[in-house]
């Protein structure tokens, strides 16, 4: 049932906008003074970020502001962002109003790839913000009176991080001794003896490539299928993880997710993301139009732990690791 203006104040925290806030504002907005165009927007945008930043940091929430597109200074000149990436849980979009409105219009370029959105009302002498409240989902016009509480908010991302750390850990170690889950399957098996050879002869000549020694005791690799559900309409993806002794104490980790069936190319802005055991951003990758792979390749010791994220506008899949 929609809200009423009252009912909206009373769940509404009002906030101050902090010194910190207006400087990096301002050096923001320096940055783009040949566009005035951009300057009210780069800066709105970049208050009500550093606001909804301070609201979760005092809730205990682990942030990286520096890791948000809206830090970018070619992304935010580019595109209307104003994202906050929380750690381990992905871009929280933070919208804006300069005065009481019936709806907040939330820009296309936002409209996926988002764990939810905050809508930040500003007073007329930009010295306090509040935050009117919390949706998991919006597109084009998001009205008030449709905001939930931001208790909501907090709860949501509670229910996102138990689903990720219910995840059962891949142990990476085990795969050099045939040992493997259930799910992880032979390449060939996920992606067809073809497709599969296809896949990693663009990397290496090298003849442990390409399945015919997938035994070797110093490489091993196994896919598994990702299913994003109507994000792909019915089409997984094969996300494929190969593993490579260097030594006792280096492992060489390469990932890769292809399209699977009849699919030659992957989903535009499908992304492949290492998390770290902190849960804060390591690599990224985007696929652009006609990818048919992205692939990120990294180091790591024995007994490190790091998350692999593949998403697709706002749904996403985790999986945990272990070397």
């Amino acid at each position: 049932m929609p809200k009423n203006t009252k009912q909206i104040q009373g769940f509404a925290l009002p906030l101050p906008i902090t010194q910190i806030a207006q400087e990096t504002a301002q050096k923001f907005i320096d940055q783009v003074q040949d566009f005035p165009d951009k300057v009210e927007k780069i800066k709105l945008n970049t208050l009500a970020v550093c606001i909804v930043d301070n609201y979760l940091q005092m809730m205990g929430i682990n942030t990286n502001i520096t890791a948000s597109d809206s830090w970018n200074p070619v992304l935010r000149l580019c595109a209307d962002i104003a994202d906050l990436e929380v750690s381990g849980l992905g871009r929280l979009e933070c919208r804006w109003l300069r005065s009481p409105s019936m709806q907040c219009d939330i820009p296309p370029e936002v409209w996926e790839d988002r764990i939810g959105y905050v809508v930040v009302q500003f007073d007329e002498a930009l010295r306090e913000a509040t935050l009117l409240g919390f949706t998991p989902k919006a597109i084009a016009q998001l009205p008030i009176d449709e905001l939930q509480p931001l208790e909501d908010l907090l709860a949501h991302l509670n229910e996102l991080r138990l689903n990720i750390d219910q995840q059962p850990l891949v142990q990476l170690s085990q795969w050099f001794n045939q040992v493997f889950e259930t799910e992880w399957q032979a390449i060939e098996t996920i992606l067809g003896s073809a497709r599969a050879n296809l896949a990693f002869s663009f990397r290496r000549s090298d003849p442990l490539v390409g399945g015919t020694n997938e035994n070797r005791e110093d490489r091993v690799r196994r896919a598994k299928l990702i299913d994003l559900g109507m994000q792909l309409a019915g089409h997984a993806v094969a996300l494929i993880v190969e593993l490579r002794s260097v030594s006792d104490q280096k492992m060489d980790i390469l990932l890769q997710v292809h399209p699977t069936g009849s699919q030659i190319y992957l989903p535009t802005q499908l992304q492949l993301t290492v998390l770290d055991a902190s849960e804060a951003i390591f690599l990224e990758a985007q696929a652009r139009k006609a990818d048919n792979y992205i692939q990120l390749q990294f180091s790591g010791k024995p007994g490190e732990k790091f998350s692999v994220r593949v998403a697709l506008g706002n749904d996403s899949i985790i999986e945990n690791f272990m070397i």
